[in-house]
């Protein structure tokens, strides 16, 4: 398969779309989450590998049940075919689901399609990275709260 332009400017508005989504994460942004995401997009969780789609992903930032404080992203690397773009990269991740406190670092692929003149995410994939330490959880303890 040929990797080409296309009219979307190549790598750099599938990047720009890319840091509209690691944003929206930081910022718990449902809106801007769900202007990014495709309607049926589906995202393979980094910490237990089960399917989340758009709409629980979204929920769960909205409620607050998951967090994320901080998100590094180490490096990424665009590949483009015809209206669709794989984004490639690691991140450092930390913040709560629920009470448990997480640190990650992963290697991901995000999928994004051209929809209506904009990449939106399709697909996200997250693997931890074992040797770095990849996954480390801890329950958080509130005194005098049941």
């Amino acid at each position: 398969m040929n990797v080409h332009k296309h009219s979307l400017n190549s790598d750099r508005t599938a990047l720009l779309a890319e840091e509209r989504f690691f944003a929206a994460l930081n910022e718990a942004d449902r809106d801007t989450l769900e202007r990014v995401m495709a309607e049926d997009c589906v995202l393979i969780d980094v910490m237990t590998g089960s399917e989340v789609s758009r709409a629980e992903f979204v929920g769960l930032i909205g409620s607050g049940r998951l967090a994320f404080q901080a998100i590094e992203r180490l490096d990424s690397r665009v590949r483009l075919y015809g209206g669709t773009a794989i984004v490639t990269g690691q991140t450092r991740m930390s913040g709560r689901f629920d009470k448990q406190l997480f640190w990650v670092r992963s290697r991901y692929t995000h999928v994004y399609a051209e929809d209506h003149g904009r990449f939106r995410l399709v697909n996200a994939q997250g693997n931890p990275v074992p040797s770095a330490g990849a996954i480390v959880t801890e329950e958080v303890r509130t005194e005098g709260v049941q």
